[in-house]
Order: C-alpha cells, then structure tokens, then sequence
C-alpha cells in the first residue's frame, strides 16, 4: 500500500464489524456508498448514553435530562464546526438528507414557487432529490427541468446555464453522485443559480464523509447530509440552512419542543432551529454522529479525501484492466465509488458470487434510475469505497470479479 498518514491496520482495529467473516472468509466491506461501518468510539457513545444519561432533552431540570440536553446540543455544535456554518441555530436535525430535502420542498419550496416558476435538478440525483421536487412542481403546477450528463457521467455546466432564467427559483443538486461518484462543481452551480435570484440546495450525503466540507464557502442556501454515510448512527442526519431564509419558512411538522406556549387560542413557536423539530428527537443517534464527527475530525478530512481518491483510482484502474469489464462513469472528477458492468452477466449475479467470496458491494439501479436510463443499462455493480478499506481488499474484488467472468462462460 502507497504511504499514507493514516494508520490504516490501527484504524481497520477500530471498526469491530471488519473483523467479521463472511461464508467463511474475511469480510470485504465496499458498499459505503449504501451505510457506512461504526467505529468502537461511536458504538461506545451510544451505549454511554442509554446507560448513563438516558432522558428527554429541553424538558427537565434534573441531572440526566441537564446532561442528555448537553450531549445532544454539543453534538449540534460539532456538525455546525464540521460544515462550516456561521451559526448553531442554522443547524437543524433531521431523520437523514431524504427528509431534510422534503423539508425544504414542502416550506420554502411552497412559499417561494409558483405556478410557471421552474426548479433545477440534474440527472445525476438520488430519487430522494427527484421525487419530493416532482410532488412540489405537480402540486403548485410548477415545471422541473433536468441538466444533462456526459459519457463520462460530467454535469453539463452549459446546459446548466442555458436553462437559468427569471422563472428559477430553486436548483437542487447532489455534491457527489451515489451512483458514479461524480463530484459536480457546486460553487459554480451556486454562484450562477445566485445570479438568477435562485436559491440552492446541495444533496451531501455523499460528500461530507469524504472531503471537506464549508457550507459558507460553497455560498448554498441549504446543505443535508446523513449520519449513517458518515460513520455515525441510522436514523439522524441534519440540515444547514442560511438563518434568515430559515427565519422566513413555514413550520414543516408541529407538536412538542417547536412551540414557545400553546393555549386553544393561539400558539407561539419557538425560535431556530427548534421550530423545525418537533417531537423528541432522536438522542442517541446525535450523540453518536457527534462521535463519528469527532472521529473523522482526528483522521483529518484532508487525509482521508487524499488517501480514498487514490484507492478509488486504484480500483478502476484495476477493474478497467478486466476486458469482460465496463466501468459506467469516469468523471474526471470523483469520490472512491466504481460503478461497473460485466459482458453477459446481470449484476444481481456478480453481487450474489461475490458475496460467496465475503465481498460486499451493492447491485442494482442506486434509487438512481435515470443514471441507467442515461447509460442504457437496468444496474450496474458498485463498489464504493472508505478510508478504512485497501489495495489489498481491491485486488480481492478483481479476483472475484474474474471468478464471476469464468462461471458465465
């Protein structure tokens, strides 16, 4: 393996589930792209606090909920540092980036489009950043236009502008594609969206556990990620958005803790980010992605983008190296996610026989279907790559691939 600055048998220790087999031979996890593994400190977390601080946050005087509270909103401080954001209150927590985008659709998006105005997305989107756009632009007869791709699955930046116009009023874009891997150039999708009036969303589920994160710098009116993605928990994520826009939305969901007081009358809501979390949160999993952010934080996110991208230049070099061997996307710019296709074999059959060889990668059309479509295939093989992973775990793959080639034949 190339020098690095990670320590990456110390690192592969700390993930408990990578000392697992798998049909009897040692696991081959490459299916990051899907959820992510949990180090030890993250596990840990969550355990410490069901067994030590186990309360309701926001609600109690009492030692437990005073320290469940601190936990949780320090967790909240650590996403606001990780992304970069200017203020804590522009941090809201969400189940994942699927409900933070539906969040956005049915306020901002009901308060700021109308009937004939047009929203943005690209071909490149998870259909969690397709569908909630396609309810919103149906419900307010609103028109969604689609940025094509390239063969090398690229964003088509000219395209892009053409569609700009006065009529615009939100593009929703992914940061890295699940799909191919594709890094788009979200400043300048941003700044040119802002020259229109537009605002935008950005889809960093698969970016912030891979490079570097600065929501401030990027200028986007909105940026979700997941904690699963991200080496933390299931089931929470968060979402950035600039304050004054967050300021001015329509209360999304109502109930406990977004409110200030009730009577029959009339209620009062509470202030950012609170109004958008009604009900109790999910504790636990906040605490456990504040440990996955502080986990990556001492890895240093400059180390790990450095370290994956030459790992995922590796892998589809050496995949592209198998003649029976399609790779489906070769941006110029990409995360460590290969996505590919094998001569006369469906990809349900190669996941299936690499499974056999404790190789687990994902199979199928990624919930991202138009990408297929794009490329004229019904799936692809996916093999998506973290900073835990290693040359050596790759040349497995190709071994088994070769293995999937030889038993078609």
């Amino acid at each position: 393996m190339d020098a690095s600055p990670l320590d990456i048998d110390r690192i592969r220790r700390d993930f408990p589930i990578l000392q697992k087999t798998v049909n009897d031979k040692p696991l081959v996890y490459l299916d990051n792209a899907a959820t992510a593994q949990k180090p030890q400190a993250v596990i840990d977390a969550i355990s410490n606090y069901y067994s030590g601080c186990n309360a309701n946050v926001h609600r109690g005087v009492h030692r437990l909920s005073v320290d469940a509270t601190d936990a949780y909103e320090g967790a909240r401080s650590k996403i606001r540092e990780f992304i970069g954001a200017g203020r804590v209150e522009e941090i809201i927590y969400v189940r994942g980036a699927t409900e933070a985008i539906n969040l956005v659709a049915q306020t901002y998006g009901q308060a700021n489009v109308g009937t004939g105005d047009e929203v943005i997305i690209s071909t490149l989107e998870h259909h969690s950043n397709i569908v909630p756009w396609q309810i919103l632009c149906k419900q307010l007869g609103a028109t969604l236009r689609v940025v094509p791709i390239n063969d090398a699955g690229e964003f088509l930046f000219d395209e892009y502008e053409a569609m700009l116009g006065p009529r615009t009023k939100l593009v929703a874009i992914n940061h890295v594609s699940n799909a191919l891997g594709t890094i788009n150039p979200v400043k300048r999708i941003v700044e040119k969206a802002h020259e229109h009036g537009a605002a935008v969303l950005v889809d960093g589920a698969q970016a912030v556990p891979h490079v570097m994160v600065d929501v401030r710098a990027l200028d986007c009116d909105f940026y979700t990620f997941s904690s699963h993605k991200l080496f933390g928990p299931t089931g929470v994520g968060a979402l950035y958005g600039k304050f004054d826009i967050l300021e001015a939305m329509p209360l999304y969901q109502s109930g406990g803790d977004m409110i200030k007081s009730v009577t029959f009358e009339k209620t009062t809501y509470n202030d950012l980010p609170y109004r958008f979390e009604a009900g109790t949160p999910n504790i636990a999993g906040a605490v456990g992605l504040g440990a996955a952010i502080d986990y990556v934080t001492e890895l240093g996110m400059d180390n790990i983008a450095r370290y994956e991208h030459d790992l995922g230049r590796y892998a589809a070099e050496a995949l592209s190296s198998v003649p029976e061997v399609r790779l489906i996307g070769t941006a110029r710019e990409k995360a460590a996610v290969v996505s590919f296709v094998v001569d006369g074999v469906h990809p349900h059959d190669i996941g299936t026989i690499l499974d056999q060889e404790g190789i687990a990668i994902r199979t199928g059309h990624h919930c991202a279907q138009p990408v297929m479509e794009r490329f004229g295939v019904v799936a692809t093989a996916r093999a998506s790559m973290a900073f835990y992973n290693t040359r050596d775990e790759i040349d497995k793959l190709v071994d088994a691939v070769t293995k999937v080639i030889k038993v078609f034949r």
